[in-house]
């Protein structure tokens, strides 16, 4: 099967969350399985760099007022992958991240930026000249990708089907109703059962109403998003089609994130032998300026600093962790006044808490080897990676029970196989409570151990995720016949 994988960031070339991770691995496990597949990208200067083997360009003329375009074929820099890098400087050429200018402010023609994107997916799926390969498949991912099965079906004829995946639907692409000149959208799909959201318009539930299938990233947020409490103004979009809605569990690149191989932490380790993560700690310290202790259980975060991974509650919280003996060390980046605690919480408990602003790809693996425990309580979380990560690493993870982290993490007090910690609620006393349970197992090495083992042979694979989506891809083929 042909597959055009189409998304505003993948790793390693551009990354700033786990939809990166997912768009830089899933397609390999398709390659697994037999398929040919390609990844659609902005060509964002870090993409342009990063790319290998670029080859004859294919002009794409100027599209929705940007100036001239690009669509060159490549390949990814760390496997043989193969990248369709959508060239065109006028909109993707900019300084600041994907999304936000230096500022840390949205650009304001994201909606004409990444209707080029998605566009330029449309042309290739239609084939017509564009290129040679047409996939039968296009697999587009979050908002910036929403309106690609919307242009599909303006210029109908022979399509390919479309899979939609929600990687989070907090983030819904919603812009003023004047732009749909401007991005060539007909505006007989601004209407309440298209694109049309509360007087604007949103990518996000263009892609949801208009695509032949959807998926998001675990079972568990496929039921919650479909309730007014996570649903973000849309579950009962996303419950009339529930049909048509799976929830797939989100796999990891278990090359990249391998103890026993990983080049960017101090000693390599396995689940017989886990005296290499003992090292591992002691470099975490040291990096960090934590004081050396390896009988301190120590906790690492890991992830954007915003309201929805639940920082606010650590912060809280911390005063409680470090009288039960902890050290804390933190990586992360978002809300201006977040970063300000981590850094005044470094300041105020110098020795005991590390914070460090910023993503920093071997950081994150020190701080995942590094760690005894990893704390993850997000209020809500469509599926998560860094607690698979933390699994993998024998670093018994700490979440909040929701979404991917309730499909990911079995509690140790439930059943006799579990590999970490849950809890509800999203108070201070709550997180407290979950972590006096860790330090009271962390305090009975031979059962701790016996946790670390289970949870280092889990099996989060992306084969077993691309099976899934496989058997959708066939659903969708067959009902476009």
């Amino acid at each position: 099967m042909r597959i055009l994988f189409v998304a505003s960031e993948a790793f390693p070339l551009v990354k700033t969350g786990g939809l990166a991770d997912v768009v830089g691995a899933l397609p390999k496990a398709f390659r697994s399985l037999g398929d040919e597949v390609r990844v659609l990208l902005p060509g964002y200067p870090e993409v342009m760099a990063h790319v290998v083997q670029p080859c004859l360009p294919l002009p794409l003329g100027d599209s929705l007022g940007f100036g001239p375009a690009r669509l060159i074929p490549a390949r990814m820099p760390d496997s043989t992958l193969d990248v369709l890098v959508l060239d065109c400087p006028e909109a993707f050429a900019r300084p600041g991240g994907p999304y936000l200018d230096p500022q840390g402010r949205d650009w304001p023609d994201n909606d004409r930026r990444f209707a080029l994107l998605s566009r330029v997916a449309a042309l290739i799926g239609i084939g017509g000249g564009l290129m040679e390969w047409q996939p039968d498949i296009i697999h587009a991912h979050d908002w910036q990708t929403g309106l690609i099965p919307i242009y599909l079906k303006q210029w109908r004829g022979h399509t390919p089907g479309c899979v939609f995946t929600i990687h989070n639907l907090h983030y819904q692409g919603v812009f003023h109703a004047h732009v749909l000149p401007g991005i060539a959208v007909d505006p007989s799909f601004n209407t309440v059962d298209g694109m049309e959201f509360y007087g604007n318009v949103s990518f996000l539930k263009a892609g949801l109403v208009t695509a032949d299938f959807l998926t998001t990233v675990s079972p568990t947020y496929a039921k919650e998003i479909q309730t007014p409490a996570y649903g973000c103004g849309l579950d009962g979009v996303v419950a009339s089609r529930s049909d048509q809605l799976r929830g797939i569990l989100n796999g990891i690149d278990q090359d990249i994130w391998n103890p026993a191989t990983d080049t960017e932490i101090a000693a390599p380790y396995t689940a017989a032998d886990i005296s290499g993560k003992a090292v591992c700690k002691a470099q975490l310290q040291a990096a960090s300026g934590l004081t050396p202790a390896p009988e301190a259980p120590l906790l690492g975060l890991l992830g954007r600093l915003v309201w929805q991974k639940g920082m606010d509650i650590v912060l809280d919280a911390l005063p409680g962790i470090l009288d039960m003996g902890y050290q804390v060390v933190i990586q992360g980046s978002g809300d201006a006044g977040l970063e300000r605690r981590c850094c005044e919480a470094a300041e105020a408990f110098p020795g005991r808490v590390a914070t460090h602003i910023g993503y920093d790809e071997s950081f994150a693996h020190a701080i995942e080897a590094g760690a005894d425990v990893f704390a993850v309580p997000s209020r809500f979380e469509p599926c998560g990676l860094t607690q698979m990560y933390a699994l993998r690493y024998g670093t018994l993870p700490v979440v909040r029970r929701t979404g991917g982290l309730a499909d990911s993490v079995v509690d140790v007090a439930s059943s006799s196989v579990g590999t970490g910690f849950a809890f509800d609620g999203d108070t201070a006393a709550d997180l407290l409570a979950v972590l006096a349970r860790v330090r009271s197992l962390f305090d009975h090495p031979v059962a701790w151990r016996e946790v670390q083992k289970r949870a280092m042979e889990k099996d989060f694979s992306w084969r077993a995720a691309a099976v899934h989506y496989r058997e959708l891809y066939d659903i969708v083929q067959k009902s476009k016949s």
